[in-house]
């Protein structure tokens, strides 16, 4: 479905009541359909269970309760039947349309959150690339005062992607895969004798990430650019932005 066929849909929203929480606006600026999926941590509830279709334009509202933790990704290319079983071309979560617990196949751009705890206020977040790109998103935080920034990966990596790195379909780049999960070696990973911070250190693969988006993970022990923290009521995630 492109863009045009869904102009209708663009003030289109969906609200979900929910009191004392944070508002998550997610909204799709890119040229086709995709399918946002969301996976609550140990503990916490996932909203929407888990997925749903969102129409080039469209944008939906979904407050999550205090100290809510997850992450969202978007699916591309999703193809479901009406008992919502299919199969997506990135980010896949056991082909189901609502992914009810179900984390996604990478490649696949993670918006990560953790909105408080019960001992620290303040809001974390990022956008990582640790499970690899397969869309551009960025996390925009509405207020919240001095010091909240913007999370971000707006290139498309997929055009900058290694050979040996690309996830393709129908001849189609669709996704750029890490390091870690195309070689399977502990220092792309940062596991086993690679598993600390002092160890791991950045590869010419999460360099041209970095590169591409200064403003996201671009390997496990990339805090220090890639969190962001902040304390807002209500935040943007924006599925193909606008640099």
């Amino acid at each position: 479905m492109n863009c045009s066929t869904h102009l209708f849909f663009f003030f289109f929203t969906i609200s979900i009541s929910c009191s004392n929480g944070t508002q998550l606006i997610i909204e799709n600026k890119c040229k086709q359909s995709i399918w946002p999926a969301l996976l609550g941590t140990s503990g916490q509830p996932t909203p929407k269970n888990g997925g749903f279709p969102l129409f080039c334009g469209q944008q939906v509202i979904i407050n999550v309760p205090e100290r809510w933790s997850g992450r969202i990704w978007a699916r591309q290319g999703c193809r479901f039947d009406e008992h919502g079983r299919g199969s997506c071309q990135t980010g896949d979560c056991g082909g189901l349309l609502t992914c009810r617990g179900i984390g996604g196949t990478p490649p696949a751009t993670l918006v990560e959150m953790t909105l408080g705890t019960s001992s620290n206020p303040l809001h974390y977040y990022d956008i990582s690339l640790v499970d690899g790109f397969n869309l551009p998103v960025s996390m925009r935080p509405v207020g919240g005062g001095k010091g909240c920034r913007v999370a971000a990966c707006e290139s498309d990596v997929n055009a900058w992607c290694p050979m040996r790195l690309m996830t393709r379909k129908e001849g189609v780049v669709v996704g750029c895969k890490s390091a870690c999960l195309a070689f399977r070696d502990p220092r792309y990973c940062c596991t086993g004798e690679f598993s600390k911070a002092n160890v791991c250190k950045p590869t010419v693969y999460s360099h041209l990430f970095k590169a591409l988006c200064p403003r996201a993970y671009s390997y496990p022990y990339d805090e220090a650019s890639g969190l962001k923290t902040c304390r807002a009521s209500r935040y943007v995630i924006t599925f193909c932005p606008s640099k």
